[in-house]
């Protein structure tokens, strides 16, 4: 039977992504990472809270699917389990394929407002039972010049994050301004998590 989140039943988070466990850190939510991987190739014609929550989704069926395998109870535990797309003027922007790539995607950023959708779903071991939430924030970025995204780029920390930056290092340098939720830009609106794990009772309260 499913318990409420503790640190003897902490919370699986279906993701690799540092950032999202430092969020879910920082709430004092405890939790165990144990992700898998999907296929995150953009589809043509996908709105991005559609393309976010669809992957989400995704992410919780394989998550279910490999703790299984792995002999524990899938039963026992609540799951959560999200994707991060930036889109601008009408260009979805994952993960950049190589620094080319990465270049092209902050150069179009440079000087515009963007979007970041994040969904997201925390979920029983029927992953398809449960709602899944998007959130968007809007970003603007000030000019940036040529040899900023030669150098930025060339750092690296952009490689294996949507849109080929991080908010919450170097990048933050280039944000004007934010309309929305910081951390769901970061990679989780940790604000509508722990909303959600609160209406489903995986918590008693907040803070623990």
């Amino acid at each position: 039977m499913r318990q409420r989140i503790s640190a003897d039943q902490p919370l699986v988070l279906g993701s690799r992504s540092p950032r999202r466990a430092q969020l879910l850190e920082q709430c004092g939510v405890p939790f165990e990472v144990f992700a898998t991987d999907v296929d995150e190739r953009l589809q043509a014609g996908e709105r991005p809270d559609a393309l976010a929550t669809r992957l989400a989704r995704q992410k919780g069926a394989a998550t279910v699917s490999a703790f299984q395998k792995s002999g524990r109870d899938p039963s026992a535990h609540w799951f959560l389990c999200a994707d991060t797309i930036v889109h601008v003027q009408g260009e979805l922007l994952g993960k950049p394929r190589d620094t080319q790539d990465a270049r092209r995607m902050l150069r179009l950023l440079a000087g515009r407002t963007h979007f970041v959708t994040t969904g997201f779903v925390v979920h029983s071991a029927d992953v398809f039972d449960a709602p899944v939430y998007a959130e968007t924030t809007a970003v603007t970025f000030r000019p940036i010049a040529e040899d900023e995204v030669q150098r930025y780029v060339a750092r690296g920390e952009g490689v294996d994050k949507a849109g080929g930056y991080a908010i919450q290092g170097l990048a933050s340098a280039f944000c004007e301004r934010l309309d929305g939720s910081y951390a769901n830009v970061v990679g989780l609106p940790v604000h509508r998590v722990i909303e959600v794990l609160l209406d489903l009772g995986a918590l008693d309260g907040f803070p623990l």
